[in-house]
């Protein structure tokens, strides 16, 4: 179950960069809120993304609460599943924001 818990993590953490990269620059991208969220919103969601990779880490490495990566036991099997949920969720990303009509099945 603990790999589970780290490849969520990674997956959450990953995921946490385009948004506020976006976030940041003062672009528009999308997010579960909106096929078009403002840089704001994107800012937000990429702390709530970090806010879920430190609790998943907590789980993980049996801590409980916000863990920092270093804090968490990451190495071997651990790293792995944590860098995979990353992997995953960047090619997962890059599939859908390449599509011209890029939505989550909630947007319409």
């Amino acid at each position: 179950m603990a790999l589970l818990w780290y490849f969520l993590a990674g997956l959450f953490a990953w995921n946490a960069i385009p948004h506020l990269v976006k976030g940041i620059t003062g672009q528009s991208h999308m997010t579960p809120f909106g096929k078009v969220s403002s840089p704001s919103v994107n800012v937000i969601y990429a702390a709530i993304n970090v806010v879920f990779a430190l609790y998943m880490f907590g789980l993980a490495s049996g801590k409980g609460g916000l863990t920092l990566p270093w804090e968490a036991s990451l190495a071997g099997a651990n790293l792995w599943a944590a860098l995979i949920g990353g992997v995953f969720i960047a090619l997962a990303d890059a599939w859908l924001f390449s599509k011209p009509n890029a939505h989550l099945p909630w947007q319409k």
